[in-house]
């Protein structure tokens, strides 16, 4: 497997983590449980977990009114774009 592969592996594992914390936070919200911290959140997407965080926003219509994620997800996803365009340009040069 070469540098793509793990790179693609990661990202997959990634955004499926992301997207399942916003997925059980929103249960844990409605029943009134212990939440998972929004540092978490975003931590989660910030590690390459944009795609699964916003995905999981909307599909649960969860932290959808806080400008931190409505703002900050759309931003990081933007920044890990470049970032990974330009890994992968480096990798293949």
């Amino acid at each position: 497997m070469g540098s793509y592969g793990i790179i693609l592996i990661y990202l997959e594992i990634v955004n499926f983590i992301a997207f399942a914390l916003f997925g059980i936070d929103k249960r844990r919200a409605k029943k009134g449980l212990w939440r998972i911290p929004e540092a978490t959140l975003l931590l989660s997407a910030v590690a390459g977990g944009g795609i699964g965080a916003l995905a999981g926003m909307y599909l649960f219509r969860h932290k959808t009114k806080k400008q931190k994620f409505t703002v900050g997800i759309p931003v990081i996803i933007g920044m890990q774009a470049a970032f990974f365009l330009l890994l992968f340009y480096v990798i293949s040069h």
